[in-house]
């Protein structure tokens, strides 16, 4: 599959807001690059390295830019439609927002093959911790010691989400705490199944993922592949929740112990009318993808459809709503 590298120039404040409305366009995962942080970084925690490359701290400073990647054909130029349209809105709402957001120009380089996208990946990726009890490690890393971890394997170069953004991260912790041995575990707007794998991989006894891209099944199979999750505990497929009577029936009713979407604010909307049939009475839905301007918008779509709020955790600009069944 070839693929599109979308560039948005920006400065160190300005990554959460543009990152915020690249993911309210579709995207499922951003990469950041910030020179600034990266020094930072090599600075502060050089006492635990070696050797740090002196290169690194002394190369020419570079703009700071998130870089998104849509695959090259009509879906993935939809979405970079949408881009272009959100990032220009945003410029003009510069004042209005009152940070400094850099010159928010795109830079699009086209013909990306799959090997191109993860030798980029390389050069950033790494193993990281998420919770108690999560590793994220790239397949191209070894480790010798997981430090008691759950391990979950991931090739970046073939999925939508990576587990990097905070929005991910808010959903595993919250996936650590309900998930529990024998849980059912539904995965509604799954992308790279991410969520719904490691669920598996904490202990729940078998996942049901959906996306409304066809893509996403494919490339949920293969994540979970690499995981050694086979199909007997995993089934993922395609549709609309909310419209699809016939996949409403296929998912189940009152079945889930726990239901978990990381979408965008207006997606959780839609798809809390059907959420609470999905249920069983003591059931989680777990909810992020939302950026702070649209936490009341949740709160009210998750009342209006019979469900209570009962957590709310908040990282940076992102949040993620825990909800149970009112009683």
């Amino acid at each position: 599959m070839e693929w599109i590298e979308v560039k948005v120039y920006t400065t160190r404040e300005g990554i959460d807001s543009v990152s915020g409305v690249l993911l309210e366009t579709g995207v499922a995962g951003v990469q950041i690059e910030d020179d600034d942080e990266l020094k930072e970084y090599l600075e502060e925690s050089s006492m635990y390295w070696d050797y740090v490359d002196e290169e690194l701290l002394n190369k020419e400073k570079e703009e700071t830019k998130v870089k998104v990647y849509v695959s090259d054909n009509p879906y993935g130029h939809e979405i970079l439609l949408r881009i272009k349209e959100a990032i220009a809105s945003l410029k003009a709402r510069k004042e209005e927002i009152g940070l400094e957001l850099g010159r928010l120009d795109i830079e699009t380089t086209e013909n990306l093959n799959d090997e191109d996208w993860l030798n980029k990946w390389k050069e950033y990726y790494k193993p990281f911790e998420i919770g108690e009890k999560l590793l994220i490690k790239p397949i191209w890393e070894d480790i010798e010691d997981s430090k008691g971890r759950v391990v979950f394997n991931i090739n970046p170069g073939h999925v939508f989400g990576t587990g990097l953004h905070q929005t991910t991260q808010l959903c595993i912790t919250s996936l650590e705490k309900y998930v529990k041995e024998d849980s059912l575990v539904l995965d509604l707007g799954c992308g790279s199944g991410i969520l719904s794998i490691i669920s598996i991989l904490l202990g729940a006894k078998n996942a049901f993922a959906v996306d409304i891209d066809e893509n996403a099944v494919k490339v949920a199979y293969e994540n979970a592949k690499l995981n050694g999750v086979e199909k007997d505990k995993y089934y993922v497929t395609a549709g609309d929740v909310v419209k699809d009577e016939a996949l409403k029936d296929e998912i189940g009713y009152k079945k889930y112990d726990v239901v978990v979407a990381n979408i965008i604010a207006d997606v959780i909307c839609y798809i809390s009318k059907v959420v609470p049939s999905q249920l069983t009475d003591d059931g989680v839905f777990i909810a992020s993808g939302i950026i702070k301007d649209r936490m009341q918008d949740v709160y009210e779509a998750l009342d209006e459809n019979g469900l209570e709020a009962v957590e709310t955790h908040i990282k940076d600009e992102w949040v993620c709503i825990v909800s149970k069944i009112k009683k």
